[in-house]
């Protein structure tokens, strides 16, 4: 008999270690999330009183840096896809005015953009190949509207559910 150790036995042993290490990330992990959004909720803002929209959800108010670009329906800002019905199968009428976001964002989440439409609320309406995290497409009904609007980075208030 040899005194080597069987493979197996070293297998195990990596396993084992592997899945230690892993849970200590995942604590470490999940208590950096929770302190951020500790953080996050202690700097909710709430919207400001010039809102008047009655007809509105409740819910708290998070304030989240985002970069906000200008968008329109026309085949340079949209593609292939620009025939004025957003991705939730809203029909774009006058006057509307709504964001495209990330995914983590869900159709009809809630709003207020400092500059635009007044600075009202607006809901998720749409999405955008190029929108990911942060970010955030505010629809215009020109593409010269769109332009001048640009990029702009900005305290945006989120309704959360």
């Amino acid at each position: 008999m040899s005194n080597r150790k069987s493979p197996i036995g070293n297998r195990k042993w990596i396993a084992a270690a592997v899945c230690v290490v892993s849970l200590i990330a995942g604590v470490a992990y999940t208590r950096t999330d929770r302190t951020a959004s500790i953080r996050s909720s202690s700097l909710a803002a709430r919207p400001s009183p010039e809102v008047r929209d009655t007809n509105v959800s409740s819910g708290e108010w998070q304030t989240v840096r985002m970069r906000v670009t200008g968008y329109c329906p026309c085949e340079k800002c949209c593609g292939d896809s620009a025939d004025g019905i957003t991705a939730n199968g809203h029909k774009i009428q006058p006057g509307d005015t709504f964001v495209a976001a990330d995914r983590r964002y869900a159709f009809g989440t809630e709003m207020i953009i400092p500059g635009y439409s007044n600075s009202q609320i607006v809901k998720v309406l749409d999405r955008g190949g190029a929108i990911r995290g942060d970010k955030l497409d505010a629809f215009f009904h020109t593409h010269q509207a769109a332009l001048e609007w640009g990029v702009k980075y900005l305290d945006v208030q989120v309704r959360t559910k």
